[in-house]
């Protein structure tokens, strides 16, 4: 029996968190137990996914196994685009080269602040009244 290497990553954006197992295969991608063209409706959220393959040349080379919660479908589909980069550089540290430049392997940091005592929102006020 072959045993075939396994190379797991996570990749976070805002509150969407995902982990990815990469195997050698097909092309065949499951996110949360259903196709990938279900799970992301639009074109533009699945070449976001796909994009990390497509810069390094290795459309079709792997299967995904992908779960991911919290967020946003966007968000989402950001995340799993960071956890693939992540992925692919554990496969071959090559990659790293043109991953990189391309942000993929940067975690956004951007968050939703967070409400503040005293105020409706983080930065909002209430309404003031003079009398």
């Amino acid at each position: 029996m072959s045993a075939t290497t396994t190379h797991s990553a996570t990749g976070r954006r805002k509150t969407a968190v995902a982990r990815v197992w990469m195997t050698e295969g097909t092309g065949q991608i499951t996110i949360n137990g259903r196709a990938f063209e279900d799970y992301l409706p639009t074109v533009e959220l699945q070449n976001a996914v796909l994009a990390p393959f497509q810069a390094v040349a290795l459309v079709n080379k792997f299967d995904l196994l992908v779960v991911v919660k919290g967020g946003g479908t966007p968000a989402q589909a950001i995340a799993i685009r960071h956890a693939i980069s992540r992925a692919l550089n554990q496969f071959d540290v090559e990659t790293r080269k043109v991953i990189k430049p391309l942000g993929f392997l940067t975690r956004d940091p951007r968050m939703k602040e967070r409400k503040k005592p005293g105020r409706p929102g983080a930065r909002k006020r209430f309404q003031f009244s003079k009398r």
